[in-house]
């Protein structure tokens, strides 16, 4: 009778101490994952180092260094005209092939979003300098995500920035389907990438 008593205790105990440890281990192996904005008029959450880390995990060949200047500049340009940075980035992602182009745009255009871009006559906008065409390409987004009434706050040197009627036709990153890009599931593509840099 005493040794199936502590038969018993023993059990217990090893069962609670496991239900204690699973729950502890849960608890640590599952950070928060914050949602990222799909609007367009909104800020971005991620920072230079995250935004860096999932664009070399998707593209280790990459030139790092100017990797971490792009996000950088994409946080910066986009904050300067409210413009979501995490919708930004992973449109140029996804526009560049995350940098390996092999379209009609090339490196040197400094194009990261197709702008203009629609056959060998017309290859797109060609920008002196990273900051120029990251600017371009915030500024061109905030033509689709703002009304008429919200102006620049940098010049504009998006050349085809008039070109986009009416204004804020596309508020979130779904409604670039159809308008910034003909591909019906343009969207969707870019809900994908952000998703996968929820975890970051």
């Amino acid at each position: 009778m005493k040794k199936q008593t502590v038969h018993i205790l023993l059990t217990t105990i090893l069962a609670l101490t496991a239900l204690v440890l699973t729950t502890f281990t849960s608890c640590v192996s599952r950070p928060r994952v914050e949602p990222i904005s799909r609007t367009l008029y909104d800020s971005g959450i991620k920072n230079e180092a995250q935004l860096t880390k999932f664009f070399m995990d998707n593209n280790s060949s990459a030139d790092k260094k100017q990797v971490k200047r792009l996000a950088k500049l994409y946080i910066q340009e986009g904050l300067a005209e409210g413009i979501n940075s995490d919708c930004a980035f992973v449109q140029m992602c996804l526009e560049t092939g995350f940098l390996k182009f092999g379209g009609l745009v090339t490196p040197e255009m400094h194009n990261y979003c197709g702008l203009g871009s629609m056959d060998s006559d017309h290859p797109g906008e060609t920008f002196a300098t990273e900051q120029l065409g990251v600017r371009a390409h915030i500024q061109h987004l905030h033509a689709y995500a703002t009304t008429e009434n919200v102006t620049l706050n940098f010049t504009c040197i998006d050349n085809r920035y008039k070109y986009v009627r009416p204004r804020g036709k596309a508020p979130t990153i779904y409604k670039l389907a159809g308008t910034w890009a003909m591909d019906k599931s343009y969207g969707q593509k870019l809900d994908a990438l952000l998703s996968r840099l929820e975890k970051y």
